[in-house]
Protein backbone atom coordinates (compact mmCIF):
# COMPACT_ATOMS: atom_id res chain seq x y z
CA UNK A 1 0.00 0.00 0.00
CA UNK A 2 1.14 3.43 -0.90
CA UNK A 3 1.36 6.89 1.08
CA UNK A 4 -1.92 8.08 2.80
CA UNK A 5 -2.72 11.97 2.39
CA UNK A 6 -4.36 14.51 4.86
CA UNK A 7 -5.89 17.62 3.16
CA UNK A 8 -7.33 20.34 4.41
CA UNK A 9 -8.95 23.18 2.30
CA UNK A 10 -9.49 26.11 4.67
CA UNK A 11 -11.12 29.98 5.33
CA UNK A 12 -9.74 31.56 8.39
CA UNK A 13 -11.76 33.84 10.45
CA UNK A 14 -11.47 37.20 9.37
CA UNK A 15 -9.46 38.44 12.32
CA UNK A 16 -7.03 35.65 12.45
CA UNK A 17 -3.60 35.97 11.98
CA UNK A 18 -3.09 33.80 9.71
CA UNK A 19 0.67 33.40 9.98
CA UNK A 20 0.83 32.60 13.32
CA UNK A 21 -1.43 29.69 12.84
CA UNK A 22 1.00 28.29 10.22
CA UNK A 23 3.88 28.79 11.93
CA UNK A 24 1.69 26.26 14.78
CA UNK A 25 1.21 24.14 12.47
CA UNK A 26 5.02 24.01 11.17
CA UNK A 27 6.01 23.62 14.45
CA UNK A 28 3.47 20.72 15.46
CA UNK A 29 4.40 18.82 12.05
CA UNK A 30 7.81 18.90 12.70
CA UNK A 31 7.93 17.20 16.13
CA UNK A 32 5.83 14.44 15.44
CA UNK A 33 8.12 11.96 13.19
CA UNK A 34 4.71 10.33 12.10
CA UNK A 35 4.62 13.17 8.98
CA UNK A 36 6.18 12.47 6.01
CA UNK A 37 6.22 15.83 4.59
CA UNK A 38 3.99 18.85 4.84
CA UNK A 39 2.89 21.39 2.73
CA UNK A 40 0.40 24.76 2.38
CA UNK A 41 -0.06 27.06 0.10
CA UNK A 42 -2.83 30.46 0.00
CA UNK A 43 -4.58 30.64 -3.69
CA UNK A 44 -4.02 33.53 -5.79
CA UNK A 45 -4.85 32.26 -9.03
CA UNK A 46 -8.91 30.90 -8.81
CA UNK A 47 -11.77 32.54 -9.82
CA UNK A 48 -13.56 33.09 -6.99
CA UNK A 49 -16.56 31.61 -7.39
CA UNK A 50 -15.02 28.32 -7.84
CA UNK A 51 -13.33 28.67 -4.22
CA UNK A 52 -16.05 28.98 -2.86
CA UNK A 53 -14.22 31.12 -0.02
CA UNK A 54 -11.84 28.60 0.83
CA UNK A 55 -8.21 30.55 0.73
CA UNK A 56 -5.56 27.82 2.11
CA UNK A 57 -4.88 23.91 1.13
CA UNK A 58 -2.96 22.16 3.85
CA UNK A 59 -1.38 18.78 2.86
CA UNK A 60 0.41 16.31 4.85
CA UNK A 61 2.01 12.74 3.48
CA UNK A 62 2.41 10.13 5.57
CA UNK A 63 4.02 6.49 4.62
CA UNK A 64 1.12 4.60 5.43
CA UNK A 65 -2.45 5.27 7.47
CA UNK A 66 -0.82 3.84 10.44
CA UNK A 67 1.54 6.86 10.65
CA UNK A 68 -1.46 9.12 10.48
CA UNK A 69 -3.28 7.42 13.20
CA UNK A 70 -0.07 8.17 15.38
CA UNK A 71 -0.55 11.58 14.04
CA UNK A 72 -4.05 11.99 14.80
CA UNK A 73 -4.04 10.33 18.43
CA UNK A 74 -0.70 12.56 19.20
CA UNK A 75 -1.39 14.49 22.44
CA UNK A 76 0.13 17.32 20.48
CA UNK A 77 -2.10 17.39 17.78
CA UNK A 78 -5.10 17.25 19.92
CA UNK A 79 -3.92 20.03 21.80
CA UNK A 80 -3.17 22.36 18.16
CA UNK A 81 -6.88 20.89 17.15
CA UNK A 82 -8.53 22.41 20.01
CA UNK A 83 -6.65 25.94 18.82
CA UNK A 84 -7.15 25.62 15.03
CA UNK A 85 -11.29 24.58 15.40
CA UNK A 86 -11.60 28.39 16.69
CA UNK A 87 -9.79 29.76 13.91
CA UNK A 88 -11.65 28.54 11.22
CA UNK A 89 -15.21 29.66 9.21
CA UNK A 90 -15.27 26.71 6.95
CA UNK A 91 -13.19 23.41 5.93
CA UNK A 92 -12.83 20.58 4.21
CA UNK A 93 -10.83 17.87 4.94
CA UNK A 94 -9.86 14.89 2.87
CA UNK A 95 -8.21 11.70 4.10
CA UNK A 96 -6.74 9.02 1.58
CA UNK A 97 -4.77 6.29 0.23
CA UNK A 98 -2.88 8.32 -2.57
CA UNK A 99 -2.21 6.69 -6.24
CA UNK A 100 0.38 7.88 -7.55
CA UNK A 101 0.08 8.40 -11.40
CA UNK A 102 3.29 10.06 -12.11
CA UNK A 103 6.02 9.99 -9.78
CA UNK A 104 8.45 12.99 -9.47
CA UNK A 105 11.61 13.48 -11.76
CA UNK A 106 15.02 11.34 -10.02
CA UNK A 107 17.02 14.60 -8.21
CA UNK A 108 19.58 14.13 -10.83
CA UNK A 109 17.50 15.17 -13.46
CA UNK A 110 16.25 18.18 -11.72
CA UNK A 111 19.75 19.48 -11.26
CA UNK A 112 19.83 19.30 -14.98
CA UNK A 113 17.25 21.25 -15.76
Amino acid sequence: MGEFKHLVIVKFKADVVVEEILKGLEKLVAEIDAVKSFEWGQDSESQEMLTQGFTHAILMTFNKKDDYTVFLSHPKHAEFSATFSTVIEKIVLLDFPATLVKPPPPAAAKEEV
